[in-house]
């Protein structure tokens, strides 16, 4: 039975247009509320939100839908992702809410729920959650109703957090670094974190709006970070996007490591350091060919899952890994945090380069990647993959790309979008083999 609101990331859309309104989000609360309301003690929810204008907005109809349903609620303003994770578990909450849409435009927004573990929910609390939402709310009597208080020690609590993931014996002086935060939930934290650890910072994205979130900075616009880190001689950058789960480095010439050289470098260091568990990462259907060769010749496994971190996620702890992440940029190192935090990868990586004595540029491109392609087919309305011309074209792809390469073919969860990676040794294949695809999509949907 597939979902109403939730996708595999929460429920997002366009912000006033269903489901991201105001009325959806006190539902939200009052459902998930209803929920969570386990026990007899005084139930407690922390909402954490990013620098969209419409955060006031939501957040002010998730307070109260919560609290009519009996919940207290601990505002921590603009935090991170992983940080709502991270204090929903340490102050003992029944639930932790994120407003955000990640990577997407300002004009996008987002609910993401983690339970009192830090963890993101199961499939079977959403499908519990969207069935509260059908029914009427069950309102607390008045002298019941929740409380809503600021909570104005959040910040410090987090860089503490960031900063105790490091070594002892690992400071980051001498180290000058370009940080850009994506206009976004870590504009003051992250910054703030590699300072106090002694590195030089120059810091990109740290002036929000309400509308510049993601706009032309972050982990899905790296250009200015480029060059930035080659005219002012920085030693690394480092680029997170609007929520700050994901992370992206450019070495010290200006070149791009994605997800998958940062999986590699970890998955690696730490198997030699005695600290990886399950011989193996996890990593999604979308990580490069490359990566899979490069671990599978240090011994090493890498599980594939479904795209979205809450499948890696799954494929860890079913595992034992300690290490998972995607290409995108979402790192998950369960040593350190319930959910991917940008920033904690970054100081991972930050300490393997402090640690190797070795320039960016060397250190994290352990692998050649091969040639990759994904193209996205928007749609407007229907089930283009279920199309028997298209399943034709890809029965026919995957036929041309067996043995050479591999073919991913899927929809995204958060956009209407028909996503066509394909891989292999020959580029002049995948590329052909990806256009052909798109072009029969592209007229099915049409």
């Amino acid at each position: 039975m597939a979902k109403k609101f939730f996708g595999t990331d929460g429920i997002r859309g366009l912000t006033n247009a269903h489901p991201m309104t105001a009325e959806i989000a006190m539902k939200v609360g009052q459902a998930a509320g209803r929920h969570f309301q386990r026990g007899n003690h005084r139930h407690r929810v922390v909402i954490g939100k990013d620098t969209r204008l419409s955060g006031y907005m939501m957040e002010n109809a998730l307070v109260a839908g919560f609290t009519s349903v009996g919940m207290d609620v601990v505002q921590v303003g603009p935090m991170p992702t992983p940080a709502v994770a991270l204090l929903t578990r340490s102050m003992r909450a029944d639930l932790g809410v994120m407003i955000s849409a990640s990577h997407n435009p300002y004009y996008d927004n987002g609910i993401k729920l983690f339970g009192p573990d830090g963890f993101k929910l199961s499939d079977e609390d959403e499908f519990t959650i969207e069935s509260y939402l059908e029914e009427e709310a069950k309102l607390a009597p008045a002298a019941d109703i929740g409380r809503a208080k600021r909570f104005e020690d959040a910040r410090g609590r987090y860089i503490h957090a960031v900063k105790m993931s490091l070594p002892d014996h690992i400071r980051l002086d001498g180290l000058k670094i370009v940080c850009d935060c994506a206009n976004g939930a870590a504009y003051q934290v992250a910054p703030s974190a590699l300072w106090e650890l002694g590195a030089e910072v120059v810091t990109l994205g740290i002036s929000p709006n309400g509308l510049n979130i993601n706009d032309k900075c972050g982990s899905t616009d790296v250009a200015t970070l480029q060059e930035t880190v080659v005219a002012s001689g920085a030693h690394i950058g480092i680029a997170l996007d609007g929520d700050a789960d994901r992370l992206i480095v450019v070495d010290e010439k200006g070149q791009v490591v994605d997800g998958d050289q940062l999986m590699a470098l970890l998955g690696w260091s730490w198997s030699r350091n005695g600290l990886l568990r399950g011989d193996g990462i996890v990593a999604t259907v979308m990580s490069n060919l490359g990566l899979e060769r490069f671990l599978n010749a240090q011994n090493l496994d890498l599980v594939r899952a479904k795209v979205g971190d809450r499948y890696v996620l799954e494929e860890m702890k079913k595992g034992g890994y300690n290490v998972g992440g995607e290409q995108s940029g979402h790192m998950i190192l369960l040593d350190h945090g319930t959910t991917g935090d940008g920033t904690v990868a970054a100081l991972q990586v930050l300490g393997e380069l402090v640690d190797s004595g070795k320039p960016a540029s060397e250190l994290l491109h352990l692998f050649d990647p091969v040639p990759q392609l994904l193209k996205n087919v928007r749609y407007s309305d229907g089930q283009p993959l279920e199309s028997e011309k298209v399943k034709a074209v890809i029965a026919e792809a995957e036929r041309e790309l067996e043995g050479s390469g591999r073919l991913v073919i899927r929809k995204s969860g958060t956009e209407p979008l028909i996503r066509v990676m394909a891989e292999g040794d020959d580029e002049a294949q995948v590329n052909a083999v990806v256009d052909r695809i798109c072009a029969v999509v592209e007229e099915v949907a049409s």
